[in-house]
This record gives structure tokens, C-alpha cells and sequence, in this order.
């Protein structure tokens, strides 16, 4: 058995509990019975069988009549950079786990990489239930071990892509929409990934302010209730706070609920209409966003007036049926968490043979498929699940190869490319997809091919059962 002698400095790291995370752990950011599974394949010899797993929902969540699905890229760099170091081999085996697996698997781990070819929809394409967002068709051992990776960067970020379509959709073009969840995203990953996916999914800007670097975009923002009150305590007024905040961020917008919301509209007119302050907006964070924004927009005319404080599209919609005088909003807490995507991660087909789930409430469809989407007057018609190969019947066939032999075949995507994709999938949806009040999802129908395979593998895992159970006797 090949021993993996283990780097001290990662094991006393684990060891004290230091949780961070950086691109060489991916590999082991995972769940274990992915691990055990791939040492049961190569102990049983068929680790190198070629495998195709599909990521699809097997419902939407409530009240959404779509998806967007986001995070590829990220799952496509995972991909790229998949492999184990010898001190995280030899931390697996320090568990004592694996005592009893085979020893090719630790070459198995020590030598491989991800061979495989990956089929997607495009970032930014709307999607329904039980339909493959991605499909990765690679040696059973790669395609098990990514499993977990590849669930936790689309699920969440197609859930915050949609968020932020919806948003987008209710708001308008016109209106401004910041991104300003990162203090209560999940993780600091999880802030990331929240701030790409807004910004791909409709919103213009990121309070992240290493999200929006990394981007190519410039962060955005105002002030903190936090500011106002300490140079209000110690240089008198709120009205000195301002002054102070644009004596280095001439014209920046400022916040003016800390106190009395109309008193601050009122001095910050008379200075405006006087020509002494230049003002580029104004935020409210409570109370009766209608009633101020009214109230502020007849004191401050042309100034551009923001709302943040647990907003979402359901509220949004609220505000505007209102007529509430509101240019912009900062959406934080409601995008970045809320109902999750229910994506699987399913077995589909295994060296040729198609197979599926036959569970209660959670049956797949065998073998690897294609998404058929046809279009009338400019708008989703219908969508038609059917096998790879099938005639496409002047249908828009969705899933494309992305990733052949654990290289990429297409270039890297623009944020602004995605969102504009973003923009055009959800144009493209009836309005009953797309309202807010019971959605209704656009049809996805079965083809003919596909449910004969589906009743053939049924008839063939039944006959397997009996069998079984005739031994059995």
C-alpha cells in the first residue's frame, strides 16, 4: 500500500480547526460517500466505466415560474484545476476510513484528473423542472467525485440569478438595482458568487468590493446610520456629517433616515437650490418608503431618490402599485438567501446502458438528454426533453459542449455577454411565467423517444427484481 506522507503544516491546520478555503481544497470539498463510492468503484473494477450524470430540479421553487442557470464558470474552473496533493491523500488515509480500499485507489487519486466532456445550457438561459442545466460524461470515479462542487455553485447561484432577474423584471430598466447582500450571504464565498450571479442576472453594481474587482466592475455604495451618528456627536448636527462625508466624496449619495428623514430632505433642498451642495442621490432605509419618497421627491425634485432595507420583487411591485417616487434599490438579505434550488446530480447512463431512479416522488428520466426549445412570435412555445441525437424539428437545441476530454471548446464568457443573455431568456417567456402571482412554467413535453426508453428501462428493472427475488426463493 502506497503511503502518502502528510504536510504537517495542512494537518495541524485541520487539526486547530482553520477553516479556510482556498483553490487547492477543492478537491476535498466534498462529501465523504463521494469518496467511498469512487474506492467501492475501483475496488470492483469499474472505476474507468464511462459515466453520464445529469444536474437537473426536480421542482421550482415556490412561486417561481423559471430558473436561470448560473455558476458554470465556476463549475468549469473547479473542473480545470481538479486533483489531489499528497498531504490531502495523506490526511484521507490518517482517517482511517479507507483501511480497507484498494491501493489503486490512492494512485487512483495521486495521479488523476478530470478527462471528462461536460454538455450545459449557457449561463443566463431560463429553465424549468427536470430539465439537465449540465450533464458530465467522464469516468465514473471523476464524474461521482464532482458531484457535490458542481451542485453547490449552480444551485446557489441560479437561485441568486433568478432572484435578480425577477428583480430586473419587476423594477424596470430604468430603475438602479445594487447588489448589497454580502453581510448576509452564507460564507464569504457565498458573498461572491451572490454579488457574479446578481450582477449576471440583471442588477448594476456590488457594495463587494473584491466581487466587483475581480469582475472588472466598480464597486457602489453610500454611508452607514453609523457615520452620520458619530460626526453628528462630535461635530454638532447631521447636517455637519454630510458636509464632512462630501468634503472627500464631492456630491456622493447620502443616507437621511438616521434621525428625522423630511428635516434632512428639507436643509439638504435649501443647499442644493441654493447651488452650494451638488447632490447625486439620496437613500431611505425605513418607515413608509411611500409616503417619504413622495415627500422627499416634492423637497428634492431632481435628485435621484434609493431605497434599501429587506427588499425584494414581491415588495418592489408593492412600492410601485403605490406610486412611490423611487429611482433605485439596494437589495441584500431577501436575494441572497431564501428558498433554494432543489438541484440533483443523477446517474443516467453507465457504459451505454441508459438506467433511472425509480424512487417515490423523485423517478428520472435514463440516458443522456437534450433540451428542444421551439419559439413563436418571439416567445417560448414549448420545450421538448428528448434524447441526445434526436431530430431537432426546427427546435433551439440548449445543452452545448463545453468541456471535451477536461479541456474547454468554448471561450470564456463577459459578465456583460450573460447578463444580456439574462435579458433576452426572460423577454422571451410568456407573461404568465413570469408573473409574480402563481406562475405558471412553460410546458415541458416528453418525447416520444424518450418515453419509450423510460418504459423499456422500467420493464428491465422490473425483470431484474423478479429475478433477484426468484434466487431469492
Amino acid at each position: 500500500m502506497t503511503i502518502f506522507l502528510p504536510d504537517l503544516d495542512y494537518v495541524h491546520k485541520q487539526q486547530n480547526q482553520e477553516l479556510n478555503l482556498s483553490a487547492d481544497d477543492y478537491s476535498l470539498l466534498t462529501d465523504l460517500y463521494q469518496l467511498t463510492m469512487a474506492a467501492c468503484y475501483t475496488g470492483e473494477g469499474i472505476e474507468q466505466r464511462r459515466a453520464s450524470f445529469e444536474l437537473s430540479v426536480r421542482r421550482l421553487p415556490e412561486g417561481f415560474g423559471y430558473l436561470i442557470a448560473m455558476g458554470l464558470t465556476q463549475a468549469l474552473e473547479y473542473l480545470a484545476k481538479f486533483r489531489f496533493s499528497p498531504s490531502q491523500i495523506a490526511a484521507l488515509q490518517a482517517t482511517g476510513i479507507f483501511a480497507h480500499a484498494d491501493d489503486r485507489f490512492w494512485s487512483l487519486l495521486a495521479e488523476g484528473k478530470f478527462t471528462g466532456d461536460v454538455w450545459a445550457v449557457p449561463e443566463g438561459t431560463a429553465v424549468f423542472a427536470n430539465q439537465p442545466l449540465l450533464r458530465v460524461e467522464a469516468p465514473l470515479w471523476q464524474a461521482q467525485l464532482v458531484e457535490t462542487y458542481l451542485l453547490n455553485t449552480i444551485n446557489y447561484q441560479t437561485l441568486i440569478a433568478t432572484k435578480a432577474a425577477r428583480l430586473r423584471d419587476v423594477a424596470g430598466e430604468e430603475a438602479t438595482l445594487l447588489e448589497f447582500g454580502t453581510r448576509r450571504a452564507f460564507s464569504p464565498q457565498a458573498a461572491l458568487w451572490a454579488a457574479r450571479a446578481a450582477l449576471a442576472g440583471g442588477l448594476d453594481s456590488t457594495s463587494n468590493v473584491l466581487a466587483a474587482l475581480q469582475l472588472g466592475q466598480k464597486p457602489s455604495g453610500t454611508m452607514a446610520h453609523a457615520l452620520v451618528m458619530a460626526l453628528s456627536a462630535i461635530e454638532g448636527t447631521e447636517e455637519q456629517a454630510f458636509s464632512a462625508f462630501h468634503r472627500y466624496f464631492p456630491g456622493a449619495p447620502l443616507l437621511i433616515d438616521t434621525y428625522d428623514t423630511v428635516a434632512a430632505a428639507q436643509r439638504l433642498a435649501e443647499k442644493v437650490n441654493s447651488g452650494e451642495m451638488q447632490l447625486t442621490g439620496v437613500r431611505l432605509d425605513s418607515g413608509d418608503l411611500v409616503t417619504l419618497s413622495k415627500q422627499v421627491r416634492s423637497l428634492l425634485p431632481g435628485v435621484p431618490i434609493f431605497a434599501s432595507g429587506d427588499l425584494d420583487e414581491w415588495e418592489i411591485a408593492r412600492l410601485k402599485a403605490a406610486g412611490a417616487e423611487i429611482d433605485g434599490y439596494g437589495l441584500g438579505t431577501r436575494l441572497v438567501t431564501g428558498s433554494p434550488v432543489n438541484g440533483v446530480y443523477k446517474l443516467v447512463d453507465i457504459d451505454g446502458i441508459p438506467v433511472m431512479k425509480q424512487s417515490s416522488g423523485k423517478v428520472t428520466y435514463p440516458g443522456r438528454k437534450q433540451i428542444f426549445r421551439s419559439f413563436t412570435g418571439g416567445k417560448v412555445k414549448a420545450d421538448r426533453l428528448g434524447l441526445l441525437g434526436e431530430n431537432t424539428l426546427e427546435e433551439e437545441p440548449l445543452l452545448q459542449l463545453v468541456m471535451q476530454e477536461g479541456q474547454r471548446v468554448q471561450p470564456l464568457e463577459s459578465l456583460a455577454t450573460i447578463r444580456q443573455r439574462t435579458v433576452a431568456s426572460v423577454a422571451s417567456l410568456p407573461e404568465q411565467t413570469r408573473r409574480l402571482d402563481h406562475p405558471v412554467a412553460v410546458e415541458v413535453e416528453i418525447s416520444a423517444a424518450l418515453q419509450e426508453l423510460t418504459e423499456k428501462t422500467k420493464k428491465q428493472n422490473a425483470f431484474a427484481q423478479r429475478l433477484v427475488e426468484k434466487d431469492a426463493k
